[in-house]
């Protein structure tokens, strides 16, 4: 009993009463107009009801109406203070102007359905309030002019009877505020190509936080790794110079992680800074001085003019090498790395080795986040990226298109 009273104490129950009533206000207006609401016939209720409808049809080739009606759905058709279901989702009502024919037609169909639907209501809402009165004796109107269609109930029934009524004007009221509501999500619910856009634009959303999620990892990441390998090695050496050479390259590769961070950040807060500041194959030698700080011997042999690799293709190889050289420092210590850069006409080619630790000799290089990280890089650009073992050595091998 308490579940079926719930829907009586809730306010958007007769916010969407209200909706129905102010639908059918333009019938009103009309029929008090032409054919007169003193004393209507028949024939004149179906003026009343129909008289409207070219209004309605003509109103919902307006673009913006179909703005208005989702703006009014939202607010009066739905709980929360942001017109959105309890549970916080949204109630699938456009608020966007019609687009299409298609829009036009299901706009029209909308406001056509809550006129005649309001009509109604208020018919109805007129019939049972009348009975009730009539019934209780609060009525002086004859019966052969009071206008209503059921025959009234006078005596020791009236009291229950008025109940019934009452309970079942509300349960009107509750009924036809679902069936209006659920007409809302199906004739002014986004269209095929509403969804469509908004499904692309939570798609570069999601692509969009990856890359920032892949950004930090890599920069981040590299930046506390190489701190981790130095205060190890500073720690087992004992000795103040090379506590000093130690404490300088985690300063300096600090400072690039933030300077990373920053420019993460303004990403972040959209001030219009150009992607292009962000490093590219040029600023590499800074990795490498890193690695080599934190004791790795990297060994480099560049071929070919790394300057003109194009700018997403070098920047991206950037971050490959960056996460490459922090799974070397990583998982095998300060080792000696080969690296080999080669640039031709239509290809970046990078290659990164270095020898595998005695635990790390069952490795597969399917796991972990920053070789994942490098794989689908490498694809998103058009190329291809294997990493793992090959004869007794950890590699990593990158193949970039330039076009």
């Amino acid at each position: 009993m308490p579940g079926l009273l719930r829907p009586l104490t809730r306010a958007v129950t007769y916010t969407r009463w209200l909706h129905l009533l102010i639908g059918s206000g333009v019938a009103w207006v009309c029929g008090a107009i032409y054919p007169g609401l003193s004393s209507p016939s028949r024939t004149d209720w179906l003026f009343v009801l129909l008289d409207p409808v070219p209004l309605m049809v003509l109103a919902a080739m307006v673009p913006a109406v179909r703005r208005a009606e989702g703006l009014q759905a939202r607010m009066m058709l739905f709980p929360g203070p942001h017109a959105t279901e309890g549970d916080g989702e949204d109630p699938g009502i456009s608020v966007a102007p019609s687009a299409s024919w298609r829009d036009r037609v299901r706009t029209a169909v909308w406001l056509v359905f809550r006129l005649e639907a309001g009509c109604a209501m208020v018919l109805m809402t007129g019939q049972l309030i009348g009975m009730v009165f009539a019934s209780l004796g609060a009525s002086d109107e004859p019966a052969d002019t009071d206008g209503l269609l059921l025959p009234v109930v006078s005596g020791w029934a009236a009291l229950p009877l008025g109940v019934l009524l009452v309970l079942a004007e509300f349960a009107m009221i509750v009924a036809m505020g679902r069936l209006l509501a659920r007409a809302a999500r199906r004739l002014l619910g986004p269209s095929p190509a509403e969804r469509l856009a908004a499904l692309e634009e939570r798609t570069e959303q999601l692509l969009e936080r990856n890359r920032i999620a892949r950004e930090l990892h890599d920069s981040i990441g590299h930046a506390l790794t190489v701190a981790v390998v130095q205060a190890g090695a500073a720690r087992a050496a004992a000795d103040p110079e090379f506590t000093d050479r130690a404490l300088e390259a985690v300063e300096e590769t600090g400072r690039a992680a933030l300077e990373d961070l920053e420019r993460v950040l303004r990403v972040l807060r959209e001030d219009g800074r150009p992607a292009s500041a962000r490093p590219t194959l040029a600023d590499a030698e800074r990795l490498l001085d890193s690695a080599r700080a934190s004791g790795a011997k990297v060994d480099v042999e560049v071929t070919g003019p790394v300057e003109r690799v194009p700018g997403p293709v070098s920047r991206e190889g950037y971050r490959m090498l960056q996460e490459a050289l922090t799974n070397v420092l990583r998982h095998s210590g300060p080792v000696p790395v080969r690296l080999r850069i080669a640039v031709d006409d239509v290809r970046l080619v990078m290659n990164v080795r270095n020898a595998l630790p005695p635990k790390s000799a069952g490795v597969t290089g399917r796991g972990g986040s920053g070789l994942r990280g490098i794989r689908e890089r490498a694809t998103l650009l058009g190329g291809r990226a294997t990493t793992g073992p090959h004869d007794d050595e950890w590699q990593v091998h990158v193949e970039l298109p330039l076009k």
